[in-house]
Formats: structure tokens, sequence, C-alpha cells
């Protein structure tokens, strides 16, 4: 176990995979070295339900938005709805928004909407911006710029796998990309170059459990825990002891998700 704290900075401790073991996989978590976690909503009728898991827990925050996969099927979100959602003390970003135009390119428009709704909630709580890209480097890119030019907003590009190009241009507004598991495959070794390019303060790692179970557990159920695995794994690739990399990614953490380290 790192000397360090991790934090999963993504993961899904609603979804029904998890169902009844909240506790439970919260306490591995602990006992791995991973003491705090962003429990993430992806359809704001559901927020009740995340912030119920996040008071229940020490250490256990939240995020809400909808997810771009979901906004066909959801009401277009508000920035009204989405500031008043971010009152509540333990949520601390906004999302997961973004573009998902792998499944979902039909509904581009209605992504790029709702996109540029949850930057607009970014800049006016001041909570970080989480970002899902799929497919769509360019919009994704384009509209990120537009929008932190309108104003700045802290972000993060949440299981990063996308080209080196728009990993640049994130960097380059200050933006923080997050290591899922997918980055501890034999054949990630284009995105482990990603992540070694970029500057060590500005790196994450999460789980996106219950979802991209690092190895040695690839194809099983991922939980927060198993930060702790993508962690180690990763630092390897960068040249760093776990205890350094441990150490950066919880200090990044602490610095975007100021709202979290406040507490």
């Amino acid at each position: 176990m790192p000397a360090a704290a991790l934090v999963d900075s993504h993961c899904h401790l609603d979804f029904p995979d998890f169902e009844g073991e909240v506790p439970e996989l919260v306490a591995r978590a602990r006992s791995a070295g991973v003491t705090r976690m962003v429990t993430i909503c992806t359809r704001l009728r559901l927020e009740p339900q995340v912030r119920a898991i996040a008071e229940a827990h020490e250490g256990v925050f939240y995020a809400a938005g909808t997810h771009p996969m979901s906004v066909a099927s959801e009401p277009m979100a508000t920035v009204d709805e989405l500031a008043a959602l971010a009152r509540h003390p333990k949520m601390v970003a906004i999302g997961e928004s973004g573009l998902d135009y792998h499944y979902t390119a039909e509904t581009k428009a209605a992504q790029q909407e709702s996109l540029r709704i949850h930057a607009e909630a970014a800049r006016r709580t001041g909570l970080p911006l989480v970002i899902h890209a799929r497919d769509a480097d360019a919009d994704i890119g384009r509209i990120l710029e537009e929008e932190h030019a309108a104003g700045a907003f802290g972000c993060v590009m949440h299981c990063f796998t996308s080209s080196a190009a728009l990993a640049e241009r994130a960097l380059a507004l200050g933006f923080y990309l997050s290591i899922s598991g997918i980055a501890t495959f034999r054949r990630s070794d284009e995105l482990r170059a990603i992540f070694a390019a970029a500057p060590l303060d500005r790196l994450l790692v999460e789980t996106d459990s219950p979802y991209l179970a690092p190895q040695p557990y690839r194809g099983k159920r991922n939980e927060p825990a198993y930060t702790a695995d993508t962690a180690r794994i990763i630092a390897g690739h960068l040249g760093l002891a776990p205890e350094e990399f441990a150490a950066a990614t919880t200090a990044n953490f602490d610095r975007l998700f100021a709202k979290a380290a406040a507490r």
C-alpha cells in the first residue's frame, strides 16, 4: 500500500453492479490506500440516490450532470438546475458531460448544447467540469476552447483515451488528464506515452468502476480499491516510485477538486 493516500477521481457507486455492497466497497478501498472517491451521477433524475451515497460515507464525494449518451433520453439540464445542486457540500464537480460520437453520433447537436450548458455551470459554480470524450476529438477540443475563452473553468478529461493532439489542447487550457485501467493493458503503449509526455502535476487516476478493471483484473468487475493497481502499474511505466505517483495525483486532485480538499 502506498504511503500517500490515493483518490479514485471517477467511479459509479450507484450502478446496479454495486447494489447492497457500497459499505464493503468503501472499506476495501480504504484498505488499499484509496481514502477518497468521487461517485458520478450520469442522469440528473438519479441525483438524490448518488447524493445519498456520498452523504452516508466519509471520504465519498459526488458529481452530477447528464452523460452525453443519455442526452436524448433525459430532459436537457439547465445551468440553474446544476448550480442549485452544486450548493450541496459534497457535490464537488459538474458532469460527467462531453461528446460521444461512437455510440450516439445521431444526437451530436443535443450533446454539444448540453456540453455548453455544463461548461457554463462549471464557470458559475467554480466547480471543475468532468468530460467524457469518445470519437469526437475535433468538436470537443473546439467547444472546450471556445467555452474556456468565454470564462475560465477547471476540467478533467476523464478516462482519457483520445489522441495526443486532444491531450495537448486540453493541457494548454490548464486541464487535467485522468488515467484509468485501460492504460495498464498490454497494447496501450500509445496511451501511456501520452501520459508520460504530460506534466506530472496534470495527472489524476480513476477506476470508472464498475467498468475498465486494470490488470490483473481485466474482464472482471472494477471497484475503487483497484485504483491502487492502476497507480502502481502506471507509476512503473513513468519511472516513478508508487509513493511519488500517489502523492502527485492526490495533490493534483486536491488542486482541481478544491471543494473536496477543503473537507
